[in-house]
């Protein structure tokens, strides 16, 4: 996975982290806050289990590794400062 510069498309990510910053910036368009795990996995209608919800939370983890993400309260996670629509724009 490659890490977030100015520019760079969401398309350049597999489609399971698009899918979690399609939900993030879904969230930051509405004002709602941060996500947590379990909220994202119900989101996207999986099971809420540990390990669903463990792997998203990987995900997640990642993606805030590569700079996507940001996680300002422990397991609540928001896009990036920077990080905006799917193409890339800011």
């Amino acid at each position: 996975m490659p890490a977030w510069r100015q520019g760079l498309a969401w398309s350049a990510l597999s489609v399971d982290y698009q899918r979690i910053l399609t939900a993030l910036a879904d969230r930051d368009r509405l004002h709602q806050g941060p996500l947590i795990c379990q909220e994202m996995a119900a989101l996207f209608g999986m099971d809420v289990v540990p390990a669903r919800v463990e792997a998203l939370r990987s995900k997640a983890k990642r993606l805030v590794a590569r700079g996507w993400l940001a996680e300002r309260q422990p397991g609540r996670f928001t896009l990036a400062a920077g990080v905006s629509g799917p193409g890339g724009a800011s």
